[in-house]
C-alpha cells in the first residue's frame, strides 16, 4: 500500500530520521511531539502538551502524531490523544486515516477506540479503499467481523479503486483465514476487478495454493479469461507457481489455451526459465507444436531467452529442432545470431539441419558469419564437416560411440600434436591465400569458405589470420 509501509516502519532510527527532515513543515516542539508519539513516550507528549504544542501538526506528507500511534499500536498514546482532543479524520498524502491504519494492524481495542470517538467508519484512501478493504488485505478477521457483525456495515463490502472487493484483495494475497471467514460471512464473490481478474486468478497468479484449493471448491467456471485472456492455470505458470497449475489442471484447466497475444502457458514456462514446470507441462502432455498465429515456438523461445536447460529438456520431449518461426529461423538460426556457444554446440549435436535458409535466403552458417561470431562459425563448419562424412560412411554410423562427440574449439590434449603441426602450417609454411587451396582440396564448401573469410574485416585481413581461422576448422 503506498506510504504505508514506511509509516508502519519501527526499525529506523526516528531521532536521526527527525533531525535529518529540515523541509518536513514541522516546528522543533511538534516535530518532538511526533517522535514522542512514535515511540510511545508519554511524559515527553504531556510536557509539550502543556507548552501548548499543535497535536494535530502534520510533517510533509500531512501525516500527525495520531497517524504514528496508531500504526504502531501504542494504546496509551492514543488515549492521551482522544483525550486531549485531537483530530480523527485528517487524511495523510494517501488519503489514509487513523481508521484505516487500525484496520491494517488489526488492533480491535484501538480500533473500538476509534469508533466510539467518532471516527469516519466509511473512509476511503485516494485508492477508493475503506476498513473493510484494509483488514481484509492484512488479514485482520477481528476487525472485519467487528464491522459487519457488530457494526453491521455491510455496505462496506464493496469494489476498491481498482474494482477488487475486500474478497479479492484477501485472495490476492493468500489469507486464508480471512478467506474462510469471509465464505462463512456469505461474502465469496466470482466478481471480477478491472482488469477482469478473478480471486481465482489473483490467488494463483501470486502462488497461494492453499486459497486456490479452497476457491475451487467454490468455482464454477476455472477457465475464464481476464482482460488480457489469461486463465488462473496460465497465470499461476506464468508466476512459476507449480503447486497451484497442478491443483488448477487437476480441476480441468484448459492446457493449451492461448492469450490474447497467442501465448500458451508452455511458452510463457519456457520464456521466463521456469525449468520445473516446462518438464510438468510436458508430462502433462501439453501440445509442442506451435499454432500458425503463434511467432515463435517454444523451443525458439528457450534459445531467444537463453534457458539452456529448458532447451534440453525440450530436445528431450522430442521438440522439432528444425521448427520455423515468423521469419522461417530454424532455433539455430537464432543461437548463431545470438553467438551462444553452449546452445549452438547443444543444437548441433542433436543433429538440427544445417541447410535450412531462413527468408533472406540465409543459412545458420552465414548467419553467424554475418554477426561475425568467429567460433561459432568455426563450430558449424566443423558440424557440417562431421554430419558429411558421417553420411559417406553409413556402415560407420557408429562412429562417434567412442568419444564425446563437440564441435566447440578443441582444447584435447590428444589433439594437441596436429594441432601444433596445423599451427605451424598456417602461420609458417603458407603463403597467402594459400590457405583456399588446401581448403578445396580438403573439401571445403564454398559457402565455408567464404564464411571464413568474412570474420576478417579488410583492415585485418591478413592471409595468416584467414589461414588460422581455416586451421580451426580443419581440426575436424
Amino acid at each position: 500500500m503506498k506510504g504505508l509501509g514506511r509509516l508502519l516502519r519501527s526499525g529506523e532510527d526516528g531521532r536521526r530520521a527527525a533531525a535529518a527532515a529540515s523541509h518536513d513543515g514541522l516546528l522543533p516542539d511538534e516535530r518532538e511531539f511526533q517522535y514522542a508519539a512514535k515511540t510511545n513516550n508519554l511524559e515527553t507528549m504531556e510536557k509539550l502538551f502543556k507548552k501548548n504544542v499543535n497535536i494535530n501538526a502534520v510533517d510533509a506528507m500531512k501525516r500527525t502524531a495520531f497517524h504514528f500511534a496508531v500504526a504502531r499500536s501504542h494504546i496509551s498514546v492514543v488515549d492521551f490523544l482522544l483525550h486531549h482532543k485531537a483530530r480523527l479524520d485528517m487524511a495523510d498524502q494517501h488519503g489514509l486515516t487513523v481508521i484505516h491504519l487500525a484496520a491494517w494492524t488489526g488492533n480491535l481495542d484501538i480500533m473500538r477506540k476509534l469508533v466510539k470517538a467518532g471516527a469516519d467508519q466509511k473512509a476511503k484512501n485516494e485508492e477508493g479503499m475503506n476498513v473493510l478493504h484494509f483488514a481484509a488485505q492484512n488479514n485482520s478477521v477481528k476487525i472485519v467481523d467487528y464491522f459487519l457483525q457488530d457494526l453491521h456495515l455491510n455496505d462496506l463490502n464493496k469494489p476498491d479503486g481498482k474494482g477488487k472487493k475486500p474478497f479479492l484483495l484477501a485472495s490476492e494475497k493468500g489469507h486464508v483465514d480471512m478467506i474462510n471467514n469471509l465464505i462463512t460471512l456469505k461474502l465469496f464473490t466470482s466478481e471480477r476487478d478491472k482488469e477482469g481478474n478473478t480471486a481465482l486468478h489473483l490467488a494463483a497468479k501470486n502462488g497461494h495454493s492453499e486459497v486456490v484449493e479452497i476457491l475451487l471448491e467454490q468455482w464454477k467456471e476455472i477457465n475464464e479469461l481476464n482482460q488480457n485472456g489469461e486463465t488462473p492455470f496460465y497465470l499461476s505458470v506464468e508466476g512459476g507457481h507449480k503447486k497451484c497449475a497442478e491443483l488448477l489442471l487437476e480441476a480441468g484447466s484448459d492446457i493449451n489455451v492461448l492469450t490474447q497475444n497467442n501465448s500458451s502457458a508452455l511458452q510463457i514456462a519456457v520464456q521466463n526459465g521456469h525449468l520445473s514446470l516446462v518438464t510438468f507441462l510436458i508430462d502433462k502432455h501439453i501440445d509442442l507444436v506451435p499454432k500458425p498465429e503463434q511467432k515463435n515456438s517454444p523451443l525458439h523461445l528457450a534459445v531467444i531467452n537463453n534457458h539452456l536447460p529448458v532447451v534440453k529438456s525440450l530436445l528431450d520431449a522430442s521438440h522439432d529442432i528444425n521448427s520455423l518461426n515468423h521469419r522461417q529461423e530454424t532455433p539455430l538460426h537464432l543461437a548463431a545470431d545470438l553467438g551462444n556457444v553452449e546452445l549452438v554446440e547443444v543444437l548441433l549435436k542433436t543433429g538440427c539441419n544445417l541447410k535450412t535458409v531462413d527468408k533472406h535466403g540465409k543459412t545458420a552458417l552465414a548467419v553467424a558469419s554475418r554477426s561475425n561470431h568467429a567460433l561459432i562459425v568455426d563450430m558449424i563448419i566443423k558440424a557440417e564437416r562431421y554430419y558429411a562424412t558421417k553420411q559417406e560412411h553409413l556402415a560407420h554410423s557408429d562412429d562417434g560411440s567412442g568419444f564425446d562427440l563437440s564441435f566447440k574449439q578443441d582444447h584435447n590434449t590428444q589433439t594437441k600434436q596436429i594441432r601444433s603441426s596445423l599451427w605451424n602450417l598456417a602461420y609458417n609454411q603458407l603463403k597467402p591465400q594459400e590457405w583456399k587451396k588446401l581448403a578445396l582440396f580438403w573439401k571445403f564448401t564454398e559457402e565455408q569458405i567464404k564464411a571464413i573469410e568474412e570474420q576478417w574485416t579488410e583492415k585485418i585481413r591478413a592471409a595468416s589470420n584467414i589461414d588460422t581461422d581455416f586451421r580451426k576448422c580443419a581440426i575436424s
